[in-house]
């Protein structure tokens, strides 16, 4: 049930990363950066402040490597009390012979 739920919200949590990464705009997306116009000092310039999408990438980021090592530990976590196999041994009686 836990492996079930932390999957679901690792799915949510990428599609939500890629969904803001391809929402911000890169630092070079002025059209006249690669002519050298003015824009082009800010490509390696200071960054200024964060936007909302930037700080919500890496709230989005920070809960998507908690859950990746909370997945990895369940993983790799010895399973209590379930059988070793799918089918369980199935023991046959033996029925002794007639004299």
């Amino acid at each position: 049930m836990l492996l079930t739920a932390l999957t679901i919200i690792q799915v949510f949590v990428s599609l939500g990363i890629i969904a803001l990464v391809l929402l911000q705009r890169g630092r070079g997306a002025d059209a006249g950066a690669g002519f050298g116009s003015g824009a082009s000092g800010s490509v390696f310039g200071a960054r200024g402040a964060s936007t909302g999408l930037s700080r919500s990438t890496a709230v989005f980021a920070a809960i998507f490597m908690i859950n990746s090592l909370a997945l990895a530990w369940i993983g790799t976590r010895p399973a209590a009390n379930t059988a070793t196999g799918l089918i369980e041994p199935v023991t046959i009686p033996v029925v002794p012979k007639a004299p």
